[in-house]
């Protein structure tokens, strides 16, 4: 289950539908994950063919990216409700 997601426009795509602010080209496969992520009973759940599921580590540990685009993932956290803070990121900078 999605708890909360940081991202504005990928906020108001999942709870009201609304495409303002999103790349066109990422909808789709943005609609995909965030079902997944909504289905998920834990992380390693996310970790499907094509996702390049993994944990972050650092500064950024206990957080989990799958990958958006070459360069933009959709990360997240995770407590027992499910995911939390989703976010779309460019961390490759």
């Amino acid at each position: 289950m999605i708890g909360s997601i940081r991202h504005k426009a990928l906020r108001n795509y999942w709870t009201k539908g609304e495409t303002r602010g999103l790349n066109a080209e990422w909808r789709r496969k943005l609609r995909r994950i965030l079902f997944a992520l909504e289905a998920a009973d834990r992380p390693e759940q996310m970790n499907y063919p094509g996702s390049y599921f993994h944990s972050l580590k650092g500064d950024r540990a206990g957080r989990y990216s799958v990958r958006l685009t070459a360069n933009f993932r959709v990360t997240f956290g995770w407590n027992d409700d499910g995911a939390t803070d989703v976010d779309i990121e460019d961390y490759h900078r």
